[in-house]
């Protein structure tokens, strides 16, 4: 047996190895490219994992750097070879990516490829990712492509065992999620009794209080100082399991991606159109980007339940080092000042603390029949 096939057999089960030990999804989706890239001596590698709305749930590079991966900008819609890999599920191998009539362009920072290597990671029959390589290190006569029929077996190869192991990280992911949320429930339970028990005890010793004022001033102010401190102890423990609640997602995946998931969710299981836009937005101090959430999840309820619109906008963009998110709808509308005398606040007062608890401001627009516009702007680190 020849050299070239024992080391091709390595390669491969090096790969394979390497993919096997992540559990992480954002890990395994790496080590795919990077394996495929230095697999195949590839200058480029990408994988691309799609949403439902034409657009990549996930998306990861090999061989650009991070200053060029920002330059580039907001990530690629799915069209034109990406289109034809994801819904017709077949192969791509082309001498010149960018003489094929359904090739349309890239940014100016984007790296200048030619030969092209592209393949559907599939599930059965469900296209979860698209594989592609770019621009093989080896000579290539004019109009031929550097990537070979063997090179498309082994990339084949490599994608079955990325959907596996692929398959199995979302697996654990989602079997790890369960466990988060077992916990938060549990957790949940006991802030309920804990504070229960802290506003029962308050309720009866302002009601001691109550009746020992006419009869008894002296022992009614030290009814009354208990009060204050029963009422100290239960915020205690409402901030404290605000805290242990902290959503998970957002020190794994960070604001974006955590909007994101959570808005596909929602357009899902609601009959109104519910979408998502995410761009440049730098992370931002834990506090504000948990802050930004919290406010989007409040306004995308408000909106769903109560406006009756048939579209809600969800926009997140960079502004100066800090973020503006912008929840719009085209549903009833209301007059924000007749919900304030009525004593209806729509959580407008929760997310006005929110935004000014971490430096930021809050601004809402409506009127009966026009539809509501909030908008939350923090400043960054």
């Amino acid at each position: 047996m020849s050299q070239a096939p024992r080391s091709g057999l390595a390669a491969v089960s090096s790969a394979l190895l390497a993919m096997s030990r992540h559990l992480e999804v954002r890990d395994v989706l790496k080590t795919i490219v990077a394996s495929a890239r230095e697999l195949l001596d590839a200058q480029y590698a990408a994988l691309g994992v799609p949403d439902d709305h034409g657009g990549f749930a996930q998306f990861v590079v090999d061989g650009v750097s991070d200053h060029q991966w920002k330059a580039i900008g907001p990530l690629p819609r799915q069209h034109g070879i990406l289109a034809a890999m994801l819904q017709e599920a077949k192969v791509e191998r082309l001498a010149d990516v960018r003489k094929d009539p359904r090739f349309e362009g890239w940014p100016s920072a984007h790296p200048d490829m030619s030969d092209f290597l592209g393949l559907p990671i599939r599930d059965g029959d469900e296209v979860i990712g698209a594989l592609f390589l770019a621009n093989k290190n080896c000579p290539k006569p004019e109009g031929s492509c550097g990537f070979t029929a063997e090179d498309e077996e082994l990339l084949g190869i490599l994608a079955q065992h990325a959907a596996i192991a692929l398959t199995n990280a979302r697996l654990y992911e989602r079997s790890r999620e369960l466990t988060i949320a077992e916990e938060r429930s549990r957790l949940a339970h006991e802030l309920h009794d804990a504070v229960s028990q802290k506003l029962f005890s308050l309720r009866l010793t302002a009601q001691a209080a109550t009746a020992l004022v006419d009869r008894d001033p002296a022992r009614a102010k030290s009814e009354m100082h208990q009060v204050a401190v029963l009422a100290a102890e239960a915020a205690d423990e409402l901030r404290a399991a605000v805290v242990e609640l902290r959503p998970a997602a957002l020190d794994e995946d960070g604001l974006v991606a955590t909007l994101r998931t959570q808005i596909q969710v929602l357009d899902r299981a609601h009959t109104a159109r519910v979408t998502f836009a995410g761009r440049g937005v730098k992370a931002l101090p834990s506090a504000q980007e948990e802050a930004l959430l919290r406010v989007a999840q409040e306004a995308l309820h408000n909106a769903l339940r109560h406006s009756g619109g048939e579209h809600v906008d969800v926009t997140l963009d960079r502004r100066g080092g800090g973020a503006v998110l912008r929840i719009t709808d085209d549903g009833s509308g209301f007059d924000p000042k007749a919900v304030r005398r009525a004593g209806r606040h729509l959580g407008l007062v929760s997310m006005r603390d929110r935004a000014s608890g971490v430096g930021g401001a809050l601004t809402v627009e409506s009127a009966p029949g026009k539809g509501t516009v909030i908008e939350m702007e923090v400043p960054g680190g």
